[in-house]
């Protein structure tokens, strides 16, 4: 449900036009009830700012984005979450978290211009771990899988596999996770970890045919979401750190040195 129109109620209170109207200046300090959080973001992106929300947990960053998409375009807002795991522990988040989170850095550095899901973005809402955790410089570089329909691909099929597994993708028999892919003859499943829904590509030789969306539980297709203009894969990388020539040379180095 959009809400809009209550933006305007709330940018006619005078308090609130009072700190629209306050120059920029390096700190402001205001004081509200939690629901007109929201609602002044909006209405600052509406002046044409791009805003940063930071929050204390992840649950209030979640909340503060499902609020946002009831008053603004939700493709232009996102969520910047945090690992699940802290820098100590000997795990790695999982690849819907860090796919999520690539996905914004590359939207912030490279916005697409022909689909809204991968466009520039007004809000990036964010939980105080996510900001404050170390990052690979240069995040918003690593490039996405990108086919579209009809799209002829130098390489094709193989050169799609050889491609997600670059980027981190686990090759399975049967797609079921975030970050898995599989292959059963000319048709490529894959499940990107900023989607829904896995999507199923048919090749024809190295011709994208049909890109869809299918079922986890049936592994039957479904329809395409409502005014979805853009037919195709769009799927970023499930890892932070990518195992490039570079990093595996690196790797080799640091072994001898810390075998552990």
């Amino acid at each position: 449900m959009s809400l809009a129109g209550l933006l305007e109620v709330v940018a006619a209170d005078p308090a609130l036009q009072r700190v629209l109207q306050t120059p920029t200046l390096p700190t402001l300090d205001l004081t509200g009830p939690p629901g007109l959080r929201p609602l002044l973001l909006a209405t600052l992106v509406k002046r044409g700012r791009t805003v940063l929300a930071v929050t204390a947990t992840g649950r209030e960053a979640e909340d503060l984005t499902a609020a946002l998409n009831s008053l603004l375009d939700g493709d232009r807002v996102a969520l910047y979450p945090s690992w699940e795991t802290l820098p100590h522990e000997r795990l790695s988040p999982r690849a819907d978290t860090v796919g999520r989170r690539l996905a914004v850095l590359r939207r912030l550095k490279h916005p697409s211009k022909d689909d809204p899901a991968t466009g520039p973005l007004d809000v990036v809402v964010a939980p105080v771990r996510s900001i404050l955790q170390p990052q690979v410089p240069d995040l918003g570089d690593l490039e996405p899988l990108q086919l579209l329909e009809g799209q002829d691909v130098d390489g094709g099929l193989d050169a799609a596999v050889r491609r997600l597994v670059d980027l981190a993708y686990a090759r399975v028999e049967l797609v079921e996770k975030r970050g898995e892919f599989a292959v059963r003859g000319g048709i490529l499943d894959v499940f990107p970890p900023t989607e829904e829904h896995p999507v199923r590509v048919e090749w024809w030789g190295d011709t994208l045919e049909e890109v869809r969306p299918f079922s986890v539980a049936d592994q039957r297709s479904l329809p395409r979401p409502a005014g979805s203009d853009a037919h195709g894969l769009w799927a970023p990388p499930c890892r932070e750190l990518l195992l490039t020539p570079q990093v595996r040379e690196r790797a080799r180095a640091l072994a001898t040195r810390h075998p552990s």
